[in-house]
C-alpha cells in the first residue's frame, strides 16, 4: 500500500496549565503598553501584530481577533485573556469520517451505474448543455444526513484553558502580540505591581508548542490549567506528577486521539486534581509542553496506524526535558532560516497603533503606513504558510492548521478546484519550498484511491483522477454537489508538482515525485478525452467552469488545464528518458482542443460555445486559468488573447471573496497592470481581510492570504515564460524599494532595489548554474554586470533581454547605467562603478 510518513502526532508545550471551556470576553478594564516600550528585544515593528485588548472568548473572536501559531502538524490560536487564558489547538489529522464511518467508499459510487456517463455525453453531444445538477444525479452521491457522515470534517482538537486567580484588576500596560519574525505570540500587562508576560510558540524543530508564564516579582504566578475537547468524542483526563493527559475517540469514525500536557514549575508548589487538572501556586514562573496525536496514518485503504499514546509521550518527554531556553533557541533558528530569506521593502514606516487599528485606518494615509501593512500582509503570508506547511505533516486545508469548530465551513477540507492550489502558490516564488513537499505527498497518496475512481466512474483501466473535494482519506470520487464533478482536479494538480521541479531543477524529485504523479494523471486523460464530433479536437465531457454555468464539452478551463497537463507531460517525460511516452503526450496535444477563444464582445471566451454573459460577476474567473497559473496567455506572447483576458476581467469586476481578490491581483500582475493588481491588494486589504489579518471569503478562509502573498510576489518577479521579468507589474504606488530572496524558476534567487520605478541594482544567485535570461527595459540602456568577485562578467543583451551565462553557487550584481537627471539645467550623470 502506498504508505506515506503522515501520521496523527503533534505537541504543544505551553508555559501555564488548561481549563475547561468558559463562556465570557475577559472584563477586565485594560489601558495599552505603547509597541515601542513593549516590542520584544531585537524585534522588528515591520513583522509585528499587536493588539491592545485580548481576543473574545467566542467564535467570532477567535475567526477575528486570535493570533495564530503553528509548526505544519499543530496550531493553536492565541487569546490573551487576563484573568482566564484560552489557546483553542488542532491537530491536523484529527477527523471525523473516513474509514470507520459505515459505508465509506471514498467518493465513489454504492453500485455500479452501467450507462451513466455515457448517457450524461450523449446528451451533452445532442444537446450542447445540461445541467450541472443532472450531471451530479447521475455521477455524484445523494447527501448523507449529516451531511458530512462519510467525507468528514476537520476538528478542533480542544482547549488549553488557564485560569490566574487573585489577578488584580484593571491590568494596565495590556499588549497581546504576534511577532511573525519570531515565531512568538505574547501577552504582557501590569495587574497591580507586577508585570505578568506569555511567550507562546510552536517548534517544528521538537514538534511542540511552547509556552511559558512568569512574572517580574519572585512567587507571583498561580494558575489552573485544564484540557476542554468538544463533545463528539469519549474522553478522560487525568492527571500525574503534573501531566495532564485527556484521551478517547471521536463518536464518528473511532480515531484514537489523546494529548498531553506537562506543567512545569519554576519555584512554589504544584498539585495534581483529581479531575485532570494541575494547579501551580506562588511559582516563579511555569512552562507546559503539550502533545497531541490520533491514530491516523496516510496508508490506504486503512489510513490507521498505531495508537497514539507511546508516540505522543515520547515527544512531551523530550520536549520537557530539552526546557524552555533550548526549545526557544531551536524554534527560532528553524522559524528564522526559513522567514529571513526574503527582505521586502516597499518604504513603508510602521506608525506606534494596534494592528487593526492600522488595517482600519488603511488607504486614509499617511502613505508609509499603507507601505508598513502591505509589508506586514506579505510576511504574513509566508508566515501562515510555513506555520500551517511543514514536511512530514498533511498540507494547509481551506483554514491552514486552525479551526475552533466541529462543522467548520466546507468541513475545513481540500477543495482542489483553486484552493489547495492557491494555498501553495507562494511557496516556491516565496522562497518556502519545503512546506510544498506535504503537498507533494497528498497528491501522491490520491493515485491508489483515485485508480479506482478512474476505472469505477469512467471506464478508464489506466491513471489516477481526483474531483473537486478531497479529505484525508483519500476521497477521489464527486461528491454530493453540483460543483464537485471537477475530475481536472487530479490533472491540475499534477502539473502544479512540475512547476515546483522548475524551480528547483531537482531531478531526483522529477524522477521520483512529480512525474509518476503527472504521467498517472496524463494517462487517466488519454483514456477519458473524447473526439468532439463537429471538429474533431480531443475534449473533455463532461466539463464544467468550477461553480458556474451548465456542464458542456469542452470548458475552457478543462482543455487549458489539460494543455498545460500534457505540455509539461511531454517535456517531463523527454528530460527522465521515457521517449515513447512524450511522444505519446505530444500526439494528443496535436489534437487537443486548446480553450483559447476569443468571443462576440471581445472576450475570452469561458465554453467552447460563446455563451458568456457580460454581466456576470461571479468570483471565478477560472477561463483565465492560462493566464494565472497557467502561461498560455500573456502580453508578451498572445497579445490578442491577453487583451480578451482583460475584457473577461473587466467584466466580472473587482468585487468577490477574498482568495478571488487574490485571484485578481494575479491575473493583473500577468497582465502587467500593476496599478490594477494594487488596487486589488487594497480592496483585499480593506473589504476581505480580519482584525487578525486572516482573510475571509466570508467566512475565514486562508487561500486568499497565501494567493495575496504570491500576487505582491508576481508584481516584482515573473519567470513563467522561461524569462525572469524584472519588476514586471511594479505599481505607482511602490515608486521606490527594494526585495531580496526571491525565487524564479531555473533554481536561481532574485533581488531587485528600484528607484522612481526603474531598478538600480538586480542581484541574482544561481544555483544550477546556466544561462539566465532577464528582461527589462532598463537593459536597452547600457548596463554592467559585476561577478561574486566583484568583477566584471561576461554578458549579452539585445532589446529589453539580457543574457547572463552563471556558474552554480555564483552570485552577480546587475547594474542598470540609467541616465539620472540632476536638475532642469543640469547634465545628466550615470552611476559609477561600484
Amino acid at each position: 500500500m502506498g504508505r506515506r510518513t503522515v501520521t496523527g502526532l503533534s505537541m504543544l508545550a505551553l508555559c501555564a496549565g488548561l481549563t475547561v471551556p468558559s463562556a465570557a470576553v475577559d472584563p477586565s478594564p485594560l489601558s495599552v503598553v505603547p509597541a515601542a516600550q513593549a516590542a520584544a528585544a531585537g524585534s522588528d515593528p515591520g513583522s509585528v501584530l499587536w493588539y491592545d485588548e485580548p481576543a473574545p472568548d467566542s467564535h467570532d473572536g477567535w475567526e477575528q481577533r486570535s493570533l495564530p501559531i503553528g509548526n505544519g502538524a499543530m496550531g493553536a490560536s492565541v487569546f490573551g485573556g487576563v484573568e482566564a487564558e484560552r489557546l483553542q489547538f488542532n491537530e491536523k489529522t484529527l477527523w471525523t469520517g473516513g474509514p470507520g464511518v459505515s459505508g465509506y467508499n471514498f467518493g465513489n459510487w454504492d453500485e455500479p451505474r452501467p450507462g451513466a456517463l455515457e448517457e450524461v455525453r450523449q446528451r451533452i453531444q445532442d444537446e450542447g448543455q445540461v445541467s450541472p445538477e443532472y450531471v451530479r444525479d447521475k455521477l455524484g452521491h445523494a447527501s448523507d444526513s449529516p451531511r458530512h457522515r462519510r467525507f468528514g470534517a476537520y476538528q478542533s482538537f480542544g482547549d488549553l484553558r488557564l485560569d490566574f486567580p487573585g489577578q488584580a484588576v484593571p491590568a494596565t500596560d495590556y499588549r497581546r502580540e504576534l511577532d511573525i519574525g519570531r515565531g512568538v505570540a505574547g501577552v504582557s500587562y501590569r495587574s497591580g505591581d507586577v508585570r505578568f508576560t506569555r511567550e507562546y510558540f510552536a517548534t517544528a524543530a521538537d514538534g511542540v508548542i511552547v509556552a511559558r508564564i512568569s512574572a517580574d516579582r519572585p512567587g507571583q504566578v498561580d494558575l489552573t490549567s485544564r484540557i476542554g475537547v468538544p463533545p463528539n468524542r469519549t474522553s478522560a483526563a487525568r492527571a500525574h506528577d503534573g501531566r495532564i493527559t485527556v484521551s478517547g475517540a471521536l463518536d464518528s469514525n473511532g480515531l484514537a486521539y489523546e494529548a498531553q500536557l506537562q506543567v512545569l514549575n519554576e519555584g512554589g508548589s504544584r498539585t495534581d486534581g483529581a479531575d485532570g487538572t494541575v494547579s501551580v501556586r506562588d511559582a516563579d514562573e511555569v512552562t507546559l509542553v503539550l502533545a497531541a496525536g490520533t491514530d491516523y496514518a496516510a496508508d490506504y485503504p486503512d489510513y490507521r496506524g498505531e495508537d497514539p499514546h507511546a508516540r505522543v509521550t515520547a515527544v512531551a518527554d523530550d520536549a520537557a526535558a530539552k526546557g524552555y531556553g533550548a526549545l526557544l533557541r531551536d524554534h527560532e533558528a528553524d522559524h528564522t532560516e526559513l522567514f529571513d530569506r526574503v527582505a521586502l521593502d516597499l518604504g513603508g514606516e510602521m506608525p506606534d497603533v494596534p494592528t487593526d487599528e492600522l488595517l482600519s485606518r488603511y488607504g486614509e494615509g499617511p502613505e508609509p503606513a499603507d507601505r508598513a501593512l502591505e509589508e506586514l500582509f506579505f510576511r504574513y503570508g509566508r508566515y501562515l504558510l510555513a506555520a500551517s506547511s511543514r514536511p512530514g505533516s498533511l498540507p494547509a486545508n481551506l483554514q491552514g492548521v486552525w479551526n475552533d469548530m466541529e462543522v467548520p465551513p466546507w468541513q475545513a477540507d481540500y477543495h482542489l478546484n483553486i484552493n489547495l492550489q492557491m494555498n501553495y502558490w507562494p511557496a516556491d516564488v516565496a522562497n518556502l519550498a519545503e512546506t510544498a513537499e506535504p503537498l507533494s505527498a497528498y497528491v501522491d497518496g490520491l493515485r491508489e484511491p483515485g485508480r479506482v475512481t478512474a476505472k469505477q466512474m469512467f471506464g478508464v483501466g489506466q491513471g489516477w483522477v481526483a474531483h473537486h473535494a478531497s479529505n484525508i482519506y483519500g476521497h477521489t470520487g464527486a461528491w454530493d454537489h453540483p460543483a464537485y464533478f471537477f475530475p481536472e482536479s487530479g490533472a491540475w494538480l499534477a502539473d502544479q508538482l512540475y512547476d515546483r521541479y522548475r524551480f528547483s531543477l531537482d531531478e531526483d524529485y522529477l524522477n521520483e515525485v512529480a512525474y509518476p504523479v503527472m504521467k498517472e494523471a496524463a494517462q487517466f486523460w488519454i483514456g477519458n478525452l473524447r473526439t468532439d464530433p463537429f471538429d474533431g479536437t480531443l475534449v473533455a465531457t463532461p466539463s464544467r467552469s468550477p461553480e458556474i454555468g451548465p456542464a458542456t464539452a469542452g470548458t475552457s478551463m478543462s482543455q487549458q488545464i489539460l494543455w498545460h497537463l500534457f505540455t509539461d507531460t511531454a517535456e517531463a517525460a523527454a528530460k527522465t528518458g521515457d521517449r515513447a511516452f512524450a511522444k505519446r503526450a505530444t500526439a494528443v496535444l496535436d489534437k487537443l482542443d486548446p480553450g483559447l477563444r476569443v468571443g462576440s464582445w471581445g472576450q475570452l471566451q469561458e465554453w467552447k460555445a460563446d455563451l458568456d454573459d457580460p454581466d456576470e460577476h461571479h468570483r471565478h474567473v477560472s477561463h483565465l486559468f492560462s493566464v494565472h497559473p497557467g502561461r498560455q496567455i500573456s502580453p508578451a506572447t498572445t497579445p490578442k488573447l491577453a487583451e480578451a483576458a482583460k475584457v473577461s476581467l473587466n467584466a466580472r469586476g473587482d468585487d468577490g471573496t477574498g482568495w478571488s481578490k487574490a485571484w485578481k491581483i494575479n491575473f493583473w500582475a500577468r497582465l502587467l497592470d500593476g496599478d490594477r493588481a494594487h488596487k486589488l491588494l487594497t480592496q483585499q486589504l480593506g473589504q476581505s481581510t480580519l482584525p487578525n489579518l486572516w482573510d475571509t471569503h466570508p467566512p475565514y478562509q486562508i487561500d486568499g492570504n497565501f494567493g495575496a502573498t504570491a500576487g505582491i510576489a508576481e508584481m516584482l518577479l515573473q519567470s513563467h515564460l522561461g524569462t525572469i521579468d524584472v519588476l514586471p507589474a511594479l505599481p505607482s504606488a511602490w515608486a521606490n524599494g527594494s526585495v531580496d530572496g526571491l525565487k524564479a524558476r531555473g533554481a536561481f534567487t532574485v533581488g531587485t532595489t528600484w528607484r522612481a520605478g526603474n531598478p538600480t541594482e538586480i542581484r541574482l544567485a544561481s544555483a544550477e548554474g546556466g544561462r539566465a535570461v532577464l528582461r527589462h527595459e532598463a537593459f536597452r540602456g547600457q548596463v554592467r554586470v559585476y561577478g561574486d568577485n566583484g568583477r566584471p562578467a561576461g554578458f549579452s543583451t539585445d532589446g529589453d533581454t539580457l543574457r547572463l551565462p552563471t556558474r552554480a553557487g555564483a552570485t552577480y550584481r546587475i547594474v542598470p547605467q540609467s541616465e539620472v537627471t540632476l536638475d532642469v539645467t543640469g547634465e545628466a550623470q550615470r552611476p559609477g562603478p561600484p
